[in-house]
């Protein structure tokens, strides 16, 4: 069965007293069946077309996307950039439910500090950023709008996501110790995203050795709210917990943005957020508008090789149902590094190396029309980002948070959930059928909204296997890695292959993924 096209109807079964009705929904946004092709052992047949450019770029996430603007930039034109899905933008995809449009992955972007130029080199172009008397000014109305984050806990929502409502003296004297932790480090070494941009000393060193739940116990962290709130921001950025990701990836999540702010402390300014309906779709889409017909989608690369006059490359066209040739001078393989260890005949060390040392994340992402607003618990008013208390997902963004409506309605609510921690992750991510998930979603976010089943009236769900490096400690050693990598690509002019993905920062962020393009390019 192709499960990308794969849609249901359902009626739920009864949670406590809700009501009845059908939902309809299904497995949506991503073509499994592409990309398990690299996994076939058949022989490809001989290609049917050849094809000729200056420049391929190979993936059409982020970083593929950022090469080609790059190219761009520097009045390259004769491009191609080839891409399995049916649109570019990796994570950074959208969908629409009941024509609402929603995220199917990455769904908002920081505010760039001065280490990502080339972001906010970007932001200025799309006219989100512009100097006003003197000082950078972001347009207003891509700012994530107010109230922006809360946690039901403890029976009812509080505003932000750190639990301080009811907690004792001992939990928040574990918040200030965490908090001079993360001050302490932030004064011993610099901490930027991306990563690169400073050197990897030897505290980073230790820290990307360990665990940071193995931090924590060293320095006698233990309080439970202290212990789900890290680990909920690891899971919601690296893909899997404080038990698995490294010690680095810990304080760094803190000290590359806004430290760590005990209640009571200096509470300093929240980082400002750009976010649309979309997610970052709205980003993917301005980057990818400009290709053209030098964008094509549905393409699944099978082969990436070297000759005596450039590369040569080998892709499925989906469409047509035939293998095509491409030659160019050279290219940029912007694909996740497993995947390049597998096309590009004989791979540099550096590449099988990263390949084998790096473990992915499979992430849920369930986009939920409800078609009236809410039942709410007491507290907090219903906010951007709105997360559960131990529950097993991250919570859900409303995409109509951002409109200027001022009566709220119908919505949509994009449910996440990480599975980089759970046994066998990636099959029961594939193998659990949709009303399976359905119904576990709605029943965890019931425990906050008691009508949620009642009111829902779709739910499109996307899976992931592979949507994230997970940064553990062996994969924390890629930081140095990156800049290696980076340093052949500038000092072995005649290379013609460049490389260029988040997995080489070692954890998947816009910036990085960004950044890592424009300089392959």
């Amino acid at each position: 069965m192709h499960r990308r096209h794969f849609l249901a109807t359902a009626t739920l079964p009864l949670l406590g007293c809700t009501p009845t009705r059908e939902i309809a929904g299904g497995f949506t946004g991503i073509a499994f069946d592409r990309g398990h092709q690299l996994r076939d052992t058949r022989s490809w047949p001989a290609p049917s077309t050849i094809r000729r450019t200056d420049v391929l770029i190979a993936g059409g996430g982020v970083a593929g996307l950022a090469a080609a603007r790059a190219l761009r930039l520097k009045g390259v034109e004769d491009f191609a950039l080839l891409e399995l899905e049916d649109s570019a933008g990796g994570n950074s995809r959208s969908g629409t439910v009941n024509g609402i449009p929603c995220p199917l992955g990455a769904h908002y972007l920081p505010v760039p500090s001065d280490d990502a130029p080339e972001v906010q080199d970007l932001l200025e172009e799309l006219g989100l950023r512009q100097r006003v008397a003197g000082r950078w000014q972001y347009a207003e109305q891509h700012l994530c709008h107010s109230p922006q984050e809360r946690l039901f806990f403890n029976g009812s929502w509080q505003d932000g996501l750190l639990p301080v409502q009811g907690v004792g003296p001992a939990t928040l004297a574990q918040y200030q110790k965490f908090a001079t932790l993360v001050e302490q480090l932030r004064q011993q070494a610099s901490w930027t995203i991306p990563a690169s941009k400073r050197p990897f000393t030897q505290v980073h060193q230790a820290l990307a050795a360990i665990t940071f739940a193995a931090y924590l116990d060293q320095h006698g962290l233990g309080d439970a709210q202290l212990r789900w709130y890290l680990d909920y921001c690891c899971r919601d950025d690296y893909g899997a917990g404080l038990a698995t990701v490294s010690a680095w990836a810990g304080i760094h999540y803190f000290a590359s943005r806004h430290g760590f702010h005990a209640p009571g402390g200096d509470s300093g300014e929240r980082d400002s957020v750009l976010a649309w309906p979309e997610g970052n779709a709205w980003l993917a889409q301005r980057l990818a508008a400009p290709l053209g017909t030098r964008l094509h989608t549905g393409q699944v690369v099978v082969r990436i090789a070297e000759t005596r006059q450039g590369v040569e490359l080998d892709a499925f066209n989906t469409a047509t149902q035939a293998l095509e040739r491409w030659q160019a001078r050279r290219a940029i393989v912007a694909l996740p590094v497993f995947i390049a260890a597998r096309v590009v005949q004989n791979p540099p060390d550096f590449l099988t190396q990263a390949a084998k040392r790096t473990t992915y994340a499979p992430w849920l992402v369930a986009n939920i029309h409800i078609d009236a607003p809410l039942q709410d618990r007491p507290g907090a008013a219903p906010s951007w980002d709105n997360v559960l208390y131990r529950s097993p997902g991250l919570g859900y963004v409303d995409a109509m948070h951002q409109s200027l409506l001022p009566v709220p309605g119908a919505t949509v609510l994009s449910y996440y959930r990480a599975l980089g921690d759970v046994p066998n992750g990636r099959h029961q991510l594939l193998e659990k059928p949709w009303a399976a998930w359905r119904d576990e979603i709605l029943a965890e976010l019931g425990a906050a909204h008691p009508d949620i089943a009642a009111k829902a009236t779709r739910i499109d769900i996307t899976r992931y296997g592979h949507a994230m490096a997970i940064p553990t400690p062996a994969v924390s050693s890629q930081i140095g890695l990156q800049r290696i990598l980076h340093q052949r690509q500038q000092l072995q002019k005649t290379q013609r292959l460049a490389f260029a993905h988040s997995d080489w920062a070692g954890y998947s962020v816009f910036e990085e993924a960004f950044t890592l393009g424009h300089q392959a390019a």
